[in-house]
């Protein structure tokens, strides 16, 4: 009988992580949700800590945790600066440098890094954002060249307007219904509907699929 396949997944605890997470337990996938207190994606030493703790192999990982705090390019503070690109990109880099190794020695593995549609489009606040989801994309790429003759495939999903708490702290109810009017399928994006497809990505359907940065957004991309 095949071994019961583990993965990680940050940022679990609401929106889309929640949504993966609860797909990947109703299809038998055991799920490590650490909380902050367990592994600080803002502390290196911490996140060094809780792999050095991980006691099974991991098949699968998913970098979901992020933040977006905007602030326009005057005001961007050097704060806002080292916290986005450690909590967005420094830390996914280190959990897949570790975690990899295990999928190289049993010759597979699945990651999907969660990146956003405004790493390929922007609008004014977003820019280290941008830049942080952006650098996921091209972690993507340059690992999907180096690992997948290693049967290790990684990949990208670009969400837009997804209903999240996040979505809701950034924009009011009245400007989320001008937005839900300007995205071609005229709604926001279900965490579930996010999920299914990382889902798709991390399983054995997928056997060739990587280096792909994905956008799930409605369309609102292509105008």
């Amino acid at each position: 009988m095949p071994r019961k396949q583990t993965a990680l997944i940050t940022g679990a605890s609401r929106g889309i992580g929640e949504a993966i997470a609860k797909l990947f337990i109703l299809n038998n996938i055991e799920v490590l949700m650490p909380t902050r207190q367990e592994m600080d994606l803002s502390d290196n030493d911490s996140i060094d800590k809780y792999i050095s703790l991980i006691d099974k192999p991991i098949d699968i990982l998913v970098n979901n945790a992020g933040i977006n705090n905007i602030e326009e390019i005057q005001k961007l503070s050097d704060k806002n600066i080292v916290e986005t690109l450690q909590i967005n990109l420094v830390s996914a880099l280190r959990l897949t440098r570790e975690l990899s190794k295990q999928m190289l020695l049993q010759k597979y593995g699945r990651i999907v890094n969660i990146s956003s549609i405004w790493s390929v489009v922007s609008k004014p606040g977003r820019s280290i954002y941008s830049i942080s989801k952006e650098g996921l994309n091209a972690l993507s790429r340059s690992l999907a060249v180096e690992l997948a003759k290693d049967n290790i495939l990684i990949n990208s999903v670009a969400p837009g307007f997804v209903n999240t708490e996040l979505t809701k702290k950034n924009n009011s109810e009245k400007v989320l219904k001008t937005i839900a009017q300007n995205i071609p399928a005229q709604r926001l994006a279900e965490p579930t509907e996010i999920a299914e497809l990382v889902y798709f990505l991390c399983s054995s359907k997928n056997t060739y699929l990587t280096g792909q940065t994905i956008l799930i957004d409605g369309g609102y991309t292509c105008q």
